[in-house]
Formats: C-alpha cells, sequence, structure tokens
C-alpha cells in the first residue's frame, strides 16, 4: 500500500526508507485536487517558495519534519492554474534562490528559468509543440535604416509556409518578436495554425527595441518608426493586403502599451491589435507607485483614457489573474468597449511570463485573423 502525503511526514522521522520510495514514486511538487504540496530534502536552516502571485505574500515558509532534512509547503491552487517559481534556501548567512531540485518542469524568459507548477486540469496546449504534418514558415533578417531613430533597426521576417508572390498576406508586427520564438513558441505556433486553417497565411514582422522601456513607453519616434517606416518598407518587400483590417500589432506588458499606443497615434493604420498584460498604468484615481520608468506610461494611459478614439477595429486583450496588473486591464475594457471598437477579453490562472502569453496566442490570434477552419462557426 503506497504512502499518502500525511503519511510520509508522520514516518519520516522514524522510516527514512519511506521517505527515498516516496520521492522516487511520485512528480513533484504533488498534486492532489486543489491542493499542491512542494517537498526539499536537503540541509538548511530555512526554505521558502517564492512566486509571482499577486495579492499572496510573496513568500511562503516550508516547514521542516522534526529529526529530518526533509522540508514541505502545502497551499491551495485553482484548477488549470499555472505558477512559476523558485525555492529561497538559507545556510547560515548564504541565500541563494534555485530551481526546485524534485521538479523538472522548467519556464525560461530572457532573465534565465523557474521551476513551474501546474494546477489540476491544466495541460501544455498541443497547438505550441511541434506538429510533423505542419511545414515550417520561414525568418529572414532583414535591416531597416529608421529616420526617426537615427539608424539602423534589425527585424526579423516570418514568411509562412508556401510563400507566393502572387497573393496578398496580413502583416503581424510583433514587440519583442524574438522573444516569442523563443520563449514562446510563435514559430511553431503560427506554422501549426496556418496547418489547421486556423489562421490564414500571414506575414509577421519580429521586431526589438535597443531600449523598450523609453521606446515602448508611447515614443512618437516608435509610432513613426512603425506606421512610416517599417510598414512601408515591408510593402515594398512582400506582397501585403493594403487593408487596415489586414494589419496588426502585438505585445506583451510594455510591448502592449506599445502596440495600443502606436495605433492610438496613428489611427486608421492598423485595425487588429493583440495586447498581452498590457502594463496600463494610469493616476485618475491616485498615484501608480511603480517607479520613473512608468512616468511616461502613465501620462499616454491617462490621456488614452481622457480621449480614447478608435485606434483600430478589433482588440484581443489578455492578462494573467495572478498578475498586479489584472486590475489595469480589467479597468480599461468598458472603455475599449464604448468606443465602438470590438473587443475580446481573457482571463487566465496564470501570471506575467511567457508561457502564460503562448497559451492565450491561438484564441487571439484565430479571433482577430480567423481561418478557414472557423468559417462554419461563424
Amino acid at each position: 500500500m503506497s504512502l499518502s502525503i500525511q503519511d510520509l511526514l508522520a514516518t519520516a522521522a522514524v522510516a527514512p526508507g519511506s521517505v527515498d520510495a516516496f520521492l522516487a514514486r511520485h512528480p513533484f511538487p504533488l498534486v492532489e485536487g486543489r491542493t499542491v504540496t512542494f517537498v526539499f530534502r536537503g540541509h538548511a536552516d530555512s526554505v521558502e517558495l517564492v512566486h509571482w502571485i499577486f495579492g499572496l505574500e510573496s513568500s511562503l515558509p516550508f516547514q521542516r519534519v522534526h529529526g529530518t532534512e526533509l522540508w514541505h509547503l502545502s497551499m491551495d491552487l485553482p484548477e488549470r492554474s499555472r505558477v512559476e517559481y523558485k525555492l529561497g534556501v538559507r545556510r547560515g548567512m548564504h541565500h541563494a534562490l534555485i530551481r526546485d531540485p524534485l521538479n523538472e518542469r522548467v519556464a525560461r524568459d530572457p532573465y534565465g528559468a523557474n521551476s513551474v507548477v501546474h494546477g489540476s486540469g491544466y495541460q501544455v496546449p498541443d497547438w505550441t509543440n511541434d506538429d510533423p504534418f505542419a511545414r515550417r514558415g520561414e525568418i529572414v533578417d532583414r535591416r531597416i535604416h529608421s529616420d526617426a531613430f537615427g539608424e539602423e533597426r534589425a527585424v526579423q521576417v516570418y514568411l509562412p509556409a508556401r510563400f507566393r508572390t502572387t497573393r496578398r498576406y496580413p502583416l503581424l508586427v510583433v514587440h519583442d518578436g524574438p522573444d516569442y520564438v523563443q520563449f514562446a513558441a510563435l514559430r511553431t505556433i503560427l506554422d501549426n495554425l496556418i496547418h489547421r486553417l486556423e489562421v490564414p497565411p500571414l506575414i509577421a514582422a519580429l521586431t526589438a527595441s535597443p531600449n523598450r522601456m523609453t521606446e515602448y513607453a508611447d515614443d512618437e519616434r516608435h509610432a513613426r518608426f512603425l506606421a512610416d517606416e517599417l510598414v512601408p518598407d515591408l510593402e515594398r518587400a512582400y506582397p501585403l493586403d493594403p487593408g487596415a483590417d489586414a494589419r496588426g500589432l502585438m505585445g506583451a506588458s510594455f510591448g502592449a502599451v506599445a502596440s495600443l499606443a502606436a495605433a492610438w497615434r496613428r489611427p486608421g493604420r492598423f485595425g487588429r491589435l493583440l495586447l498581452q498584460s498590457g502594463s496600463f498604468a494610469f493616476t485618475d484615481i491616485g498615484p501608480h507607485g511603480r517607479g520613473p520608468l512608468f512616468d511616461p506610461v502613465v501620462r499616454f494611459v491617462n490621456a488614452f483614457r481622457a480621449a480614447p478614439g478608435r485606434p483600430a477595429g478589433k482588440l484581443f486583450v489578455t492578462c494573467g489573474m495572478y498578475e498586479s496588473l489584472i486590475y489595469y486591464n480589467r479597468s480599461l475594457i468598458p472603455l475599449l468597449t464604448s468606443t465602438g471598437m470590438e473587443v475580446r477579453f481573457v482571463e487566465a490562472p496564470d501570471g506575467h511570463n511567457w508561457e502564460n502569453w503562448r497559451d492565450r496566442l491561438r484564441e487571439g490570434l484565430s479571433w482577430l485573423f480567423p481561418g478557414p477552419a472557423w468559417a462554419v462557426y461563424e
């Protein structure tokens, strides 16, 4: 008969062999319904769970089983949740943040990697994985001279499989595009969704900024670069559909701010926006408290809330329920809807991270750019 986690903790001090067998037999963290139990085994003076769930204490202490080096923490985790975390391990004066040694699940981002726990019912979407039947698109490098920034800018261009110069393609401009490819499987997702006819074959411009916290914060130069330099350059190079409804902007965090701000500064130029976990801080009801980097964002969002206009036709907005930005995103939805724009808002039991943004791409892209497979449902 197998031990439960409660049995394990009760017997660990007197039957250390049972600990070895239990740890070898079960995946960790151990998910049992809505309860998830984290376990750490090793010498330590204290162990804590460090997470990024807004509204909870940022670190939660483990308890040590008396007389052992076994540490544990149980907490409630709603179904279908996905949470990234690290363990804070203190030994004397030394404190280290480490990935969970018992957990093989890892999520990577530009700053490194975190351990991941999946709540009951969560599954990595199959359309984020390589499909051997889906033909691969091509990513090519391009350089564009920008008068707005006074320098050349590098852009990667995704061309769909079976690209032809004799047909017209929608254009999707992706802020932090190389990061979307590396950390959110964007290239694979586009290949799969195009193969499944869920989105039409499209061209994606994968942009990056050497100073994103400034340029993405409603910098007029950035709007000029996108609308007056990047798009015309791509129009000369590729057979793009000229209609605004076939032009999209996309980004996460500050990239979402950059997308909305550029469309607001150039109304009618980009008809589709995909805004993920936007850093849409505002102060018309109180100070934002997020530091000086947010001041230009706040000025933009305050101005937008005062006079939103109608910067695009369709907006798909996503945010994680566990993010501190959820309040700002929720608050923005009624305003966006009031402009006459078609808006869809999706909240997810996840945080401010690339795999949250990855998991929302199928719904967002297929709604903004529906392919033939969706025609029967419209």
